[in-house]
């Protein structure tokens, strides 16, 4: 009689979910809006802080199962990383579930209130329509914990949006935003930091500024005026002095001469 080994019982690994296609894939802004930054003082993390203005593009489309709010920022003179400076709010209509994309935003310049502004466009957005949807949760990233002011920085920008942030441990490293109601969300901004500009008030902007430039040229041509006068009796009173030299040695070798020929 043999032993005859049973062969191993091979786990049958289930295949993964297809991730779903989602639609609209090449949906660029259709509507433009102009945002000003205001100056602030320098911060410590983030550097220098000027006045700005910014271009805030969005586009909707929406169908029976899904809606879509899709916001983008542009910066004059500078680019970005692809990842950076846009945000998706999808719609599920039949799981009645709102989604944020991507999680962790990532904004450039930093804390100039964009992240704020941009969650606030999309709350609102949803809340005009499906305020009884839940807004999913989702898992905070580690590396953002690892400074402490950061950390906070982050947890405060989503609390003040009306999402509840919580931890796993007591360092605080493994973090999560629990889901949440679409009508609990706040959908207000820090407008001292960040403002929409119209077009008339963009028009007065310039006038203003155009105004100032020719009051500066008035005075820089005043100025120029008064440089050039001064440099002109500046050479009449170099040329006098010079003569009033020229005459004086004139004078002390004339006496001398008188003195040593008498």
């Amino acid at each position: 009689m043999t032993d005859t080994q049973n062969p191993p019982e091979t786990e049958v690994e289930n295949p993964a979910p297809e991730a779903v296609a989602l639609p609209w894939a090449d949906v660029h802004a259709e509507h433009h809006r102009m945002l000003r930054l205001a100056p602030l003082q320098t911060d410590r993390a983030t550097g220098g802080r000027p006045l700005r203005f910014i271009e805030f593009g969005y586009a909707e489309r929406s169908n029976k199962e899904r809606s879509l709010l899709r916001m983008t920022l542009q910066l004059p003179g500078q680019r970005v990383r692809k990842e950076q400076n846009h945000l998706d709010v999808w719609v599920d209509h039949a799981t009645r579930r709102v989604r944020f994309e991507p999680e962790n935003l990532q904004i450039e310049p930093a804390n100039r209130g964009i992240g704020r502004f941009l969650l606030a466009q999309g709350a609102s957005w949803a809340q005009k329509k499906w305020p009884h949807y839940r807004v999913d949760g989702f898992e905070l990233a580690n590396k953002d914990a690892l400074n402490e002011a950061t950390r906070l920085r982050r947890d405060h920008f989503l609390r003040v949006q009306g999402f509840d942030v919580v931890y796993a441990d007591a360092q605080h490293l493994k973090g999560s935003v629990k889901d949440v109601q679409v009508g609990e969300l706040l959908a207000n901004w820090n407008t001292e930091k960040l403002q929409f500009v119209e077009i008339l008030e963009a028009a007065q902007m310039l006038q203003q500024a155009e105004q100032n430039l020719e009051e500066q040229e008035v005075k820089l041509r005043k100025h120029e005026e008064k440089v050039a006068k001064y440099k002109r009796e500046d050479t009449g009173l170099r040329f006098t002095i010079t003569c009033l030299v020229a005459f004086a040695v004139f004078q002390a070798g004339l006496l001398i001469w008188i003195a040593t020929h008498r």
